[in-house]
């Protein structure tokens, strides 16, 4: 018999893809889409690297289980996502007809699975979407707080090292 496993071991499995967006430069989301606990679809953020705003963690999880399954409806699936889904990932979510999504950290700016918004729960969609929010959040904001934390360090150390250039270069 397959062994079962749990919502937090997927999202740790959502996690390890969110590294790979963090090696490349991306934010670092990482998403899962489990379907009869089997991996269907996996992606993590690549818009820098693809020059794609579509291509977010859950896009690319949603595009690779609908080539898996060889249908765009994704019914029973669940997507597992590091980070709460934005308003074109709740779109997409719609549209694919998942059953559930499960987040780590919420997203109080762009979410749309209810911090900002709730559209996978709006009455007036045509299709519901099941929201479990939280998991694993800690290690989820950790790991983009840490991120942001290093862009910013980069950018403050670029600023001054700009600085200094026209500094030299005021002084010939």
């Amino acid at each position: 018999m397959a062994e079962q496993y749990s919502d937090e071991d997927w999202m740790r499995h959502a996690l390890n893809l969110a590294l790979k967006a963090q090696e490349e430069g991306e934010v670092p989301v990482g998403a899962v889409l489990v379907l009869d606990n089997q991996v269907i679809g996996e992606g993590w953020n690549r818009p820098i690297g693809h020059h794609d705003p579509t291509a977010h963690a859950e896009i690319m999880a949603l595009r690779e289980g609908g080539q898996r399954v060889q249908n765009y409806r994704l019914l029973d699936a669940v997507l597992y996502v590091t980070l709460e889904p934005c308003v074109m990932c709740a779109g997409a979510m719609i549209h694919s007809r998942i059953r559930r999504v499960v987040y780590g950290a919420a997203d109080i700016k762009t979410g749309a699975a209810g911090s900002l918004l709730d559209i996978l729960g709006h009455p007036g969609m045509n299709h519901q979407v099941q929201i479990t929010s939280g998991l694993l959040a800690q290690e989820c904001s950790a790991m983009l707080s840490e991120f942001f934390r290093q862009r910013r360090s980069q950018h403050k150390a670029l600023k001054r090292a700009q600085r200094a250039a026209e500094g030299l270069d005021d002084k010939t």
